[in-house]
């Protein structure tokens, strides 16, 4: 994809597979699982994906609710409509609600510092419990760092890896950039325990699940025996494998979470509908981030709320081992839709979402227009912080277009952005936002939903 990060978030049709019929006869809704049989039967007759489910619900109404494919490849057990499915970073939603409602309690406050709940060297920067809900602290994820890979399939005592982080330099000064984190959540989850006295997964289970009627899901555990439980498979050059392991103490608050389209729809409709978080902290939880240069992002406590068709859309996706997930509502029609997919690899469940929208709204309509200035303005190359990593954007024209290429030109295929207003371009979700001084483009600021990246021209 070009230039799009990829979300590794915890840390972003079937002639032999289960179908669930669809719940209703509506022609619309005999048109939308017609579409989506059309999207994903190709992916399971080819063996691209293990399994896919999906829930689109109206409020508490199901309009279509399906099941593809299979919860274990190797035995070919059909995928019940009903299989809990690891999901992922969409677990971030439910640690940052817990917070929420511990603040609302007056146990924490969203100003205080982490270190009046743990103990963790910041290198003399102040880190309150705001930034590591919205990926402002600066700290290093430590699914970015070098050797995780090998520290993820051993079992540590969760402080190690506090141990490990900090010792790391900053990406950044808290508050000035938003890049996606999940060491911030996994401190969540320890804050939660340290000043509730119960474990995380105790907490989410009595305040959380247990509120929202979500009786199918749990905090993953590789060991215990579930019923219904999908396995996860990772894609390679060879097709798809068993997922490498991953011991879920590293995960925790960040990306640890079990669920079932249908329990993340009962999630969608406790959340917004005023029985997880009173009015204040709701309002809270969807507010969007602000940076220290009074910058607004798309990102607001562990859910991004953006434009989708012209609709206010809340949303989350995650990928863990095995798992991708989507989640997201859409306030005013108080509409749910879900996608579950227990394989990695070339099936988004974003992109399935993306086209069950469409079948019910129609294509989104461009709010891009004509460009009538000066593209050399722009070009250049604007450098910077990105997750894990040192970024690049090469800027360039061609023809009467401006052109992006992501690392030194050469390396990778350029694309076209489209211009939106003043100094503000977009390709796909991502907006280009070029920054002035004394009329001059000095900067660049790349908001890509999870991430706010703040570049400087060279």
């Amino acid at each position: 994809m070009k230039y799009i990060y990829s979300i590794l978030i915890w840390l972003i049709g079937i002639s032999a597979c289960k179908q669930t019929p669809t719940i209703s006869t509506d022609k619309s809704t005999t048109h939308l699982a017609k579409s989506l049989d059309s999207i994903v039967k190709p992916f399971i007759d080819s063996v691209r994906a293990a399994g896919i489910a999906v829930a689109v619900y109206h409020g508490t109404n199901p309009v279509l609710l399906k099941s593809y494919g299979y919860a274990d490849l190797e035995f070919k057990t059909p995928l019940p409509v009903d299989a809990s499915f690891e999901i992922g970073s969409v677990t971030k939603q439910f640690t940052a609600a817990a917070i929420l409602q511990l603040v609302d309690s007056g146990k924490i406050n969203l100003e205080d510092d982490l270190t009046k709940y743990i103990p963790f060297n910041t290198q003399g920067h102040t880190v309150t419990i705001r930034h590591l809900l919205s990926h402002t602290s600066g700290i290093q994820g430590y699914t970015e760092m070098p050797n995780f890979g090998s520290l993820s399939i051993q079992k540590y005592p969760r402080d190690t890896l506090l141990r490990i982080v900090e010792k790391e330099k900053f990406d950044f000064k808290p508050g000035e950039a938003l890049i996606y984190n999940n060491t911030g959540f996994f401190m969540l989850g320890l804050i939660i325990e340290k000043v509730t006295g119960i474990s995380y997964e105790s907490y989410i289970q009595h305040n959380l699940f247990g509120k929202a009627g979500m009786s199918h899901s749990y905090y993953c555990n590789e060991r215990k025996v579930i019923t219904n439980r999908a396995h996860g498979y990772d894609t390679e050059q060879e097709g798809l494998v068993r997922a490498a392991y991953l011991d879920h103490t590293w995960p925790y608050a960040a990306g640890s979470l079990c669920s079932t389209t249908e329990d993340l729809v009962k999630w969608n409709n406790a959340l917004h509908h005023g029985r997880i978080l009173s009015e204040k902290m709701y309002s809270e939880f969807l507010n969007p981030t602000i940076l220290s240069d009074g910058s607004a992002t798309h990102y607001a406590k562990g859910i991004t709320v953006t434009e989708d068709h012209s609709k206010t859309m809340i949303e989350h996706g995650g990928g863990i081992n095995g798992f991708l997930s989507e989640n997201r509502y859409y306030p005013k029609e108080d509409l749910s839709i879900v996608v579950l997919v227990n394989s990695t690899g070339p099936v988004s469940p974003t992109s399935i979402a993306n086209q069950i929208a469409d079948d019910l709204w129609g294509k989104p309509i461009s709010d891009t227009t004509n460009f009538n200035g000066d593209l050399s303005a722009y070009t250049g190359k604007y450098t910077g912080r990105g997750r894990g990593q040192d970024i690049s954007i090469t800027i360039t024209t061609q023809s009467d277009s401006l052109m992006a290429v992501q690392g030194e030109p050469g390396q990778n295929q350029p694309f076209q952005l489209q211009f939106k207003n003043e100094d503000t371009w977009k390709e796909g979700n991502a907006s280009y936002h070029f920054k002035r001084d004394g009329g001059e483009i000095v900067g660049l600021q790349l908001d890509q939903v999870y991430g706010y990246y703040v570049l400087k021209r060279n």
